[in-house]
């Protein structure tokens, strides 16, 4: 699968989202954790949606992620050529995000459930850079 990355939707940052864009930027995976009963939680919010307390952390993610589930798309996009999965990805940390995966074959063949995957990052524009993930490497 090749990527247009000209022609993905760019995402506009908000209040509550202003850190995760900014860590995208740096190449970090920017997650929330509350102070209060340290759960950490994704997509970002002012308030934790385990307990709404407003005391929270940013934190560094690691950017391990496990492949949950996906499905494949036959329809076509501009920004996307040929079919592509839309993945649903566990982080280490235990939250789950929607993303694309990258430096992979598009098939069920290919998309183990569970295999190892790594946060990548791709510019999209002058502000936006968006997390995808790729196939990680496990050594033994």
């Amino acid at each position: 699968m090749q990527i247009d990355f000209t022609q993905v939707p760019v995402p506009i940052p908000t209040p509550e989202t202003e850190h995760f864009w900014a860590g995208t930027r740096v190449g970090e995976l920017r997650l929330q954790k509350c102070k209060d009963c340290q759960s950490t939680y994704f997509p970002p919010r002012p308030f934790c949606p385990a307990c709404a307390s407003r005391s929270i952390d940013i934190i560094c993610a690691s950017g391990r992620a496990s492949l949950a589930s996906y499905v494949i798309n036959q329809r076509s996009h501009p920004a996307f050529d040929g079919p592509y999965a839309i993945a649903l990805v566990t982080l280490e940390e235990g939250v789950r995000m929607m993303s694309n995966l990258l430096n992979v074959e598009q098939t069920p063949d290919a998309l183990i459930l569970d295999m190892p995957l790594q946060v990548t990052f791709q510019p999209i524009g002058e502000e936006i850079v968006l997390p995808y993930f790729e196939p990680r490497v496990v050594r033994s």
